[in-house]
């Protein structure tokens, strides 16, 4: 009977859907991408806590694939899909179309192509802001990826208006990731968010309303040192260390924020 009852328990364990889902082995083209001698080393140096391996594998990007990386700020994630990307794939760097910080990107932006043609010069600037939302063609983009900035929309109010155009940029079938903070999810969302966290379930609610379907996600980023409530919000811990040399030791050792990673996909016909 005892055996009989752990073959079904194990039966039921093998039947039952993975967390992250079925999830493909690195690709050795990803892997030379990230280690190629292109990168900056200040990146490189984020790599322990960003992953990069393994959450490209699990969004399931191919050498092939036509890619929209949202806002991609320093360019971290740039260095590593423009190279992975250029021979067989399309990569589109939608930019910020306004605001403070706007201008900066798009300069860094536009000074990391013009540095090195062979790596960035297949590079696609689009712009994403507030009434400018054609980062890709309509249904063309078979992944558009997101690292840290749904909390940003969240506070300007247009999440709902960058979320449909990730839509729109999507084929059917298309896979959409979300990397963001994880807030504390015995605490209410507060919707600005402020602080830079949001609860894994208000994320994926969020997606769903525009249209998603939730697939699965993935702890690649997790981090169980980070309870979310710090003075300045994320931005105590590092990279950012707002608070300076006040308890720099302190934030350092708890290191970068705890991380959902999130995977949806355009539903097709």
């Amino acid at each position: 009977m005892r055996i009989q009852l752990f073959a079904a328990a194990l039966i039921g364990l093998i039947a039952a859907p993975a967390m992250a889902g079925d999830v493909a082995a690195p690709d050795p083209a990803l892997r030379a991408a990230i280690a190629g001698p292109h990168r900056t080393e200040k990146f490189v140096a984020r790599d322990g806590a960003r992953h990069p391996l393994e959450e490209l594998t699990f969004f399931g990007i191919t050498p092939h694939s036509s890619v929209v990386e949202i806002w991609p700020g320093g360019g971290y994630w740039t260095e590593i899909l423009a190279s992975y990307l250029r021979d067989g794939g399309t990569y589109y760097a939608a930019v910020q179309a306004a605001g403070s910080e706007a201008e900066k990107y798009g300069t860094l932006m536009a000074q990391k192509i013009a540095s090195d043609q062979a790596t960035y010069g297949k590079v696609i600037v689009t712009k994403l802001g507030a009434g400018q939302t054609d980062i890709a063609p309509p249904a063309s983009a078979d992944l558009v990826l997101t690292f840290r900035n749904l909390h940003n929309w969240l506070e300007q109010g247009d999440a709902d208006e960058v979320l449909a155009a990730f839509y729109k940029a999507l084929k059917p079938g298309g896979t959409l990731g979300i990397e963001d903070h994880r807030g504390n999810r015995s605490a209410p969302q507060d919707p600005k968010a402020v602080d830079g966290y949001i609860r894994q379930d208000y994320a994926i609610a969020l997606a769903e309303k525009a249209g998603f379907r939730f697939v699965a996600s993935s702890e690649i980023d997790a981090n169980p040192k980070d309870t979310a409530e710090w003075p300045k919000g994320v931005w105590t811990l590092p990279p950012t260390l707002a608070l300076g040399d006040q308890d720099r030791a302190k934030y350092a050792a708890i290191g970068e924020a705890d991380n959902f990673v999130l995977k949806f996909q355009k539903p097709a016909p």
